[in-house]
């Protein structure tokens, strides 16, 4: 098994912006960041002390794949991507490291939401739903059974961008509203449920389902047009299924890092800090983010 990177470090070359659980951010200038996949991974909002390998240039090289299916398919729609190619800044003895697990993209005005769809009633949606008929308080159809299609189609669920350690907070869409703004909150309900129905359809054409999935958009102040921004359609912020496997009624397998997190819970490790995975869940978590990403693209 290959070696993961889990962190970076471009020895002054770039202004380091911050570190996310998975991402790290350089400024290349005033209008331009790099954003690095490295190949951290979470669960239950804790880092593992080991990641996976490649599984960062999969994510980068999948959000680059819907970013062109995506424009294809919905008019009009503005991503902060430019490219893959790495900025010249960048010394040589980096460039292999970093190539397909970096992009280049224009920097926002972030909406301090997340925009999730969800199409499929399934994880903390079914909970909510079982305990009141809602889901994020927006009253749903009466007698669904887990991982059933919302049959009016699919629905905006917003949740709050929480700091890293922390956990983001379901919210109703009016409260999303009081956040942003009412017409931006209007805006971004509308292009990410667009953006949801043309990804499942294409997804379900080759054979997964995306049950649901979290958007994350910014803002060109300069023109007042909404931006698709961060990774999209990943393993990482989806949740999608085999749909030849898909039986109504039950929990299904998801293409995400539901293997870490099961693995987790039996050992009585859920939510505790410091924890390494042994090789066996690296390995069966390389090989479902592979499998999603090779479906996705063709493996390409």
């Amino acid at each position: 098994m290959a070696e993961a990177v889990t962190q970076t470090d471009l020895q002054g070359a770039l202004r380091l912006v911050a570190r996310g659980k998975v991402r790290d951010l350089y400024e290349i200038d005033e209008n331009t960041l790099l954003f690095v996949a490295t190949d951290r991974i979470s669960a239950y909002d804790v880092i593992m002390e080991n990641g996976i390998p490649n599984k960062g240039k999969l994510l980068t090289l999948c959000t680059a794949a819907w970013f062109h299916i995506l424009q294809s398919a919905v008019k009009d729609l503005r991503t902060h991507f430019i490219t893959l190619d790495l900025p010249a800044q960048i010394p040589e003895a980096q460039r292999a490291v970093l190539q397909d697990r970096s992009m280049q993209v224009r920097k926002y005005k972030i909406f301090p939401i997340e925009a999730i769809v969800r199409g499929y009633i399934t994880g903390s949606a079914w909970a909510e739903y079982q305990k009141s008929g809602t889901v994020h308080g927006i009253k749903v159809a009466p007698n669904l059974q887990e991982s059933q299609a919302f049959p009016d189609g699919p629905i905006y669920t917003p949740s709050t961008k929480a700091e890293q350690g922390e956990h983001d907070e379901n919210i109703h869409p009016d409260q999303a509203a009081k956040i942003i703004g009412k017409d931006y909150a209007k805006r971004i309900a509308k292009l990410a449920i667009s953006l949801y129905q043309a990804a499942h359809a294409y997804a379900y054409n080759r054979g997964l389902i995306i049950a649901d999935t979290k958007f994350e958009f910014g803002l060109d102040e300069a023109t007042d047009e909404i931006v698709l921004v961060d990774e999209v359609l990943t393993p990482d912020s989806s949740r999608f299924w085999l749909r030849e496997k898909y039986v109504l009624g039950r929990g299904q397998d998801s293409f995400d890092k539901q293997y870490l997190r099961d693995w987790l819970t039996r050992n009585g490790l859920k939510g505790k800090p410091g924890v390494r995975m042994d090789e066996e869940v690296a390995q069966k978590t390389a090989e479902k983010y592979k499998e999603a990403w090779q479906m996705i693209t063709g493996g390409l």
